[in-house]
């Protein structure tokens, strides 16, 4: 089962280059300019944090942290890159509708949201692409024939 979850599908030479580049992009951005910060301010930022859940301000800080740093370098990486584009999508839908307040113009537009949640909406259909390394570790026993029943 995970590797039909997590296993990349037959995409072109073309198509993996510019999954690979996404994957790149998008994670090394969310990660350089939104998650080192908050994990290096965690203290300073957990007592004004929203807690949308009602889970408490460090915790809510911290699930965000987990989308930011962890599930960005799983995106980087191409390890679980379905696993962390859903995290990151949950993250972004949450920026999105709770703290921009669905606004995608204006003082509080959460339009840099939507744009990342919309690629990793892509990232979670389209998966990781040749150049990743669910690739090396789903891809080879997903693509042998299947034994033959007795």
């Amino acid at each position: 089962m995970l590797k039909s979850i997590f296993g990349p599908g037959n995409d072109s030479l073309p198509t993996s280059v510019g999954l690979l580049v996404f994957r790149l992009w998008l994670g090394l951005t969310m990660l350089i300019n939104h998650g080192v910060a908050k994990l290096t301010g965690f203290s300073e930022k957990a007592s004004g944090f929203a807690d949308p859940f009602g889970v408490g301000h460090q915790v809510s800080l911290a699930m965000v942290i987990f989308a930011e740093v962890v599930a960005s370098l799983l995106l980087v990486s191409g390890f679980l890159t379905r696993f962390a584009a859903l995290v990151l999508s949950f993250n972004m839908a949450v920026a999105f509708l709770v703290a921009h307040k669905g606004s995608l113009s204006g003082k509080s537009s959460g339009e840099l949201a939507f744009i990342y949640l919309a690629g990793y909406v892509l990232l979670l259909f389209a998966g990781a692409g040749k150049f990743s390394v669910d690739k090396t570790l789903f891809a080879a026993k997903a693509s042998e024939p299947a034994k033959p029943k007795k």
